[in-house]
């Protein structure tokens, strides 16, 4: 039976080179809830997701926590760290994960065999840092229900009867963590929209029936 590296190196879906790059790591799988990443410690992996998901965060001393990205298979994370600098932040899965953990000096040797990967990684890390970038606006500029409802558009997908679907299934504090604000707001702006008729919950999944109201 192939094992998840097997079958992630023979999917033509992901890049070729993040394919050949994997095939030199190392399984390893996690549970849910397992820190691949602590921010501040030193590192020289890079996590390739064969499958499953995770969160990148950081957490401030009052432990709350603002979320930088959720990723899935196809994806990687601790690149930031590829410098020999510390982590910039913490990782976690938010299910069973398996990743091919590539070290340090295997990348740099794949890179001298395959220099295109470097612009490939370089890609990743500016397309990561206009996110920060627009999130840090975001926060700066846009109030927490124009945050909140950018968010859920962003997640929602299309349905046949013309609804939008969240395919995860995302809790009152990850939607804060990932919006800057509390979980109290998040739920009062949430029961809102759903005595107005915006938006319905099926099977723990948030359902937006119509367009969001541009102020709430």
């Amino acid at each position: 039976m192939p094992s998840e590296l097997d079958l992630f190196v023979a999917n033509p879906e992901y890049p070729a080179t993040l394919r050949a790059l994997a095939a030199r790591g190392y399984i390893r799988r996690f549970r849910k809830g397992t820190i691949l990443i602590h921010e501040g410690d030193l590192g020289d992996t890079l996590f390739i997701l064969l499958s499953g998901r995770v969160k990148i965060y950081c957490m401030d001393e009052h432990a709350r926590e603002i979320t930088f990205g959720v990723f899935g298979a196809g994806e990687y994370v601790g690149e930031m760290a590829l410098d020999g600098g510390p982590r910039s932040a913490s990782v976690i899965t938010l299910e069973p994960t398996v990743c091919a953990v590539v070290r340090r000096s295997d990348i740099l040797a794949f890179i001298a065999q395959y220099p295109e990967f470097s612009f490939e990684l370089l890609s990743k890390v500016i397309q990561r840092l206009r996110l920060a970038t627009r999130d840090a606006r975001n926060l700066a500029f846009i109030d927490v229900y124009g945050r909140l409802t950018r968010l859920l558009n962003e997640l929602a997908c299309p349905q046949p009867d013309g609804r939008r679907r969240i395919a995860e299934r995302i809790t009152h504090q990850e939607i804060a963590s990932r919006v800057g604000c509390s979980r109290e707001m998040v739920s009062r702006i949430l029961k809102d929209l759903i005595q107005g008729a915006y938006l319905a919950i099926e099977e723990r999944h948030i359902v937006l029936t119509g367009k969001l109201p541009q102020r709430w």
